[in-house]
């Protein structure tokens, strides 16, 4: 399918149910990532974070083969020709998927391969060919010596032949396809070598910042694994299987022994790609893919290494000239007085931190940890989607139910690719006497609460925090996110009503201010834009801006287009997916769309109403999706704090304002990168952000 007859055959006018009026989520999804890679091509980036850029597209990619692509596959194997919103089916996704992405892999090699790689020879770091290291005695001894006591013993040569059956391939797993030949029969053989995972994937050479691929070094001692015959010739190739997880919940008994036997499962699923080299002769493809059941179209040829996750490696160097200049988190100013505990603090009003430039362990991890070793402290409770390997805040809260108070937490097992580190946190809790509860049978609880019960002078009062991120120290460090504090009795109640809608048995819909998925959260953020439609004047057009990582669903889509056709004036914020086509005439002309990809993950949801100069402004973890307002538990909630909510609005402007780092979607579902005009400061919002946080 050509890419004209996606994004350049629509009509000047539409309506509002027309297909051609949204953007397909997959294809949304893939111009999302050719931002990513952009980074990666813009000369302003420093050359290690170039390649760290590199290795988060390759590592995007593989999540969209695992989860996206494999549930199209399977609908085109099932038959199915059920169309998107948008108007493609199964099929025609997979064509149209194919067709945007092998330019954008051949534009990523050619990068490594023709820019990045010889700048980083040019600063001393190279990745060299095995057959550069042959004039070089001392490495290459070095390199046997390291082959015979490291890499060999974990080799385990496979032969296909009619006593060998064609060997498992693991997904993500990166092999040698060798050819060898018995000298004996003369007959041609062919073997399959797995390049073990356990092992760094670029090993040192002995000489500061020189590497050379494990695959390399396993492919000049293969004479070893098959030895008294010739090695005719090896070829890398890699395998993606479709990854995710099915469950019949309904049926499941006990759901952490289903998510855990359902993650072990995980590395058996379908065959969904194969990555290979072009030099790999045509018999060995086609073996591969009758083998692995492939077609043609699943076949993307890689011309260098494949895999570039394994650029972390090099990203990861003590080269501090190459990479951004280092920023902490800082202490908000609210927090630094060591006469006033949080408690107190919070008392004082409603506290609102942005992460990561304001630290993450200077707050929420501090307001957990007081409370566990606060002795007026009765109850704590708090969901858990996705935690660090290290939690500080797991051992606190295991801490709490040692000091004897009711714990209650929700762990989500169903955080994908988290399973098992979800697991093995409720199994710990479990241990400490907490009460964990997996969450709700069929919803995902996605949204980032926790309540602390606190006695006071006879009284109880009810301390919370509401999150946009997660409770995780590490990428609370990467990923932009806001948390209010506030213990403001009417927030202290509704969260009261959620942690019992979430452990016990409830049908609860309404909260007196929380918005809250898959109650009414889609309703509710209707409603907020028929309002701005209906309070709509001359003098106060209406505005609407809305943060979130992605904008899939076509109800609030709709609905925001009706608000541009009313005259309101809607900027959308939207890191990732974006189904919605901005500047049609008549439809969509007043929604501008802009998209920041940074340094930092651009993760906050951030929504404002203006409300006729009585402006709302929601903070919660709900991106406007189907699956977070239908299948998952989510929470918004109001910033009411007059201080704060300016905070935030300048914020939005801020990012509004940014010409370094955001991109413009155009109608045809291109993006446009804004740059500073002639005579312009250019503005990084992120990096403004980090000065003033330094600057405070």
């Amino acid at each position: 399918m050509s890419e004209t007859s996606i994004t350049d055959s629509v009509e000047t006018k539409i309506g509002l149910d027309d297909p051609a009026l949204l953007i397909n989520r997959e294809l949304s999804w893939l111009e999302f990532n050719s931002r990513v890679l952009d980074e990666a091509l813009d000369e302003r980036n420093p050359l290690l974070e170039r390649l760290k850029f590199l290795a988060i597209f390759s590592s995007n990619l593989d999540e969209f083969f695992m989860v996206r692509v494999s549930g199209l596959k399977q609908q085109v194997e099932l038959g199915l020709t059920n169309k998107t919103p948008d108007g493609l089916g199964p099929q025609a996704q997979l064509d149209a998927i194919a067709h945007r992405l092998r330019p954008l892999l051949e534009t990523q090699t050619m990068a490594l391969r023709t820019q990045i790689l010889p700048r980083l020879a040019e600063e001393g770091i190279r990745i060299c060919d095995y057959g550069e290291i042959k004039i070089l005695p001392r490495q290459q001894e070095r390199l046997q010596r390291y082959f015979e006591e490291q890499v060999f013993p974990v080799l385990t040569p496979l032969a296909v032949d009619p006593g060998h059956p064609f060997p498992y391939i693991s997904n993500l797993s990166l092999s040698l396809a060798v050819l060898v030949r018995d000298p004996v029969s003369r007959k041609e053989l062919f073997a399959r070598v797995k390049v073990p995972q356990g092992l760094p994937r670029l090993v040192p050479l002995g000489i500061p910042n020189q590497f050379v691929s494990l695959e390399e070094v396993i492919g000049a001692h293969l004479d070893q694994l098959f030895p008294g015959m010739e090695v005719l010739s090896r070829h890398p190739f890699r395998l993606t299987r479709n990854s995710d997880l099915e469950m019949a919940e309904e049926e499941a008994e006990d759901l952490l022994l289903t998510i855990e036997q359902s993650v072990r499962n995980r590395r058996f699923g379908e065959a969904v790609r194969l990555e290979i080299t072009p030099q790999m002769p045509v018999h060995v493809r086609a073996r591969l893919l009758e083998e692995l059941e492939l077609d043609e179209q699943d076949v993307y040829e890689i011309n260098g290494l494949l895999d570039l996750r394994c650029l972390w490696q090099l990203a990861g160097l003590e080269r501090p000239d190459l990479k951004h200049r280092p920023f902490s988190a800082q202490v908000p100013p609210d927090f630094r007085n060591p006469q006033l505990d949080i408690f107190q603090l919070i008392r004082q009003g409603d506290r609102l931190v942005h992460h990561p430039y304001d630290s993450f362990a200077a707050t929420v991890e501090r307001f957990v940890s007081a409370a566990a070793d606060d002795p007026d402290v009765l109850t704590i409770k708090q969901t858990l989607y996705r935690t660090s390997g290290d939690s500080p805040i797991v051992r606190a809260l295991i801490r709490a139910a040692e000091n004897g108070k009711q714990v209650a937490v929700l762990v989500e097992l169903k955080a994908r690719f988290d399973e098992e580190n979800n697991i093995n946190w409720a199994r710990a809790l479990e241990r400490a006497g907490v009460h964990v509860v997996y969450g709700l049978v069929g919803l995902k609880t996605h949204a980032k609460a926790l309540l602390v019960v606190r006695r006071e002078k006879g009284h109880i009062r009810r301390y919370v925090h509401l999150a946009t991120g997660n409770y995780n120290s590490k990428t609370a460090n990467l990923y932009t996110d806001y948390g209010l504090f506030s213990c403001r009795p009417d927030l202290g109640a509704d969260v009261t009503d959620l942690f019992n809608y979430l452990t016990g048995y409830s049908h609860q819909t309404h909260y007196r201010k929380l918005l809250v998925a898959p109650a009414r959260m889609r309703d509710q953020f209707v409603e907020l834009i028929d309002r701005e439609i209906a309070a709509r004047s001359p003098e106060a057009p209406g505005r609407i801006i809305a943060k979130m990582n992605s904008l899939v669903d076509p109800i609030l889509i709709r609905a925001l287009c009706r608000a541009s056709q009313a005259g309101v004036h809607i900027d959308l914020i939207v890191r990732g997916i974006c189904c919605l086509r901005p500047g049609y005439a008549e439809v969509s002309e007043n929604i501008r769309v802009i998209s920041i990809v940074g340094r930092l993950l651009e993760h906050s949801r951030v929504f404002y109403f203006g409300n006729a100069g009585n402006s709302e402004v929601y903070i919660g973890s709900a991106d406007w999706m189907p699956r977070n307002l239908d299948r998952r538990v989510e929470v918004m909630t109001p910033v009411e704090e007059p201080r704060l909510r300016e905070e935030l609005v300048a914020f939005l402007n801020l990012l509004l304002s940014d010409n370094r780092q955001s991109w413009e979607l155009q109608t045809n579902g291109a993006y446009a990168r804004r740059q500073a005009l002639p005579g312009e400061i250019e503005i990084s919002s992120q990096q403004v952000l980090i000065d003033r946080a330094l600057s405070r």
